[in-house]
């Protein structure tokens, strides 16, 4: 499996994920509609045009979300158990369309299960960062990851 087991991951790593990924308008619009989250910042360019960012911008939630797909590759694809919680969500800079967004992850802390012997508790920070470095979304993330030979 691609994804890294429990026992890979050392407190104080940090994993730059290779791939990016550039945010479409229709990325934005498709998900502003499946989650019924019609702010106009996000959908209606006129009013966004007279706004502080004087275009629309791409919906937080979306990055939330692009960021921890972009880690799956390198990170959990078939290793990991649960999402347990996410936590200090942040949104230092807003993503436009036309941005690319790159993935990083630092592993903050890690500890054996107490009810399950086959698996360990990894606390992640998450940081999405546009291509020009800005951040644009950090978060910590509590996973539930499969210890070696327990799958």
């Amino acid at each position: 499996m691609p994804g890294r087991y429990y026992e890979d991951l050392t407190v104080g790593d940090t994993i730059r994920h290779a791939r990016g990924r550039t945010l479409t308008e229709m990325d934005n619009v498709m998900f502003s509609a499946l989650t019924l989250n019609d702010q106009p910042l996000h959908i209606n360019e006129d009013f966004a045009a007279k706004t502080q960012f004087g275009q629309r911008i791409v919906n937080g939630i979306f990055t939330l979300g692009l960021v921890v797909g972009l880690t799956v590759n390198e990170l959990t694809d078939g290793t990991i158990i649960a999402n347990l919680g996410y936590n200090n969500v942040r949104h230092p800079q807003p993503c436009f369309h036309g941005d690319t967004i790159y993935a990083e992850t630092e592993v903050l802390s890690k500890r054996d299960s107490r009810s399950r012997p086959d698996v360990g508790i990894v606390e992640l920070k998450q940081i999405g960062r546009n291509q020009h470095g800005d951040v644009v979304v950090e978060l910590e993330r509590t996973v539930m990851f499969l210890k070696k030979g327990e799958s």
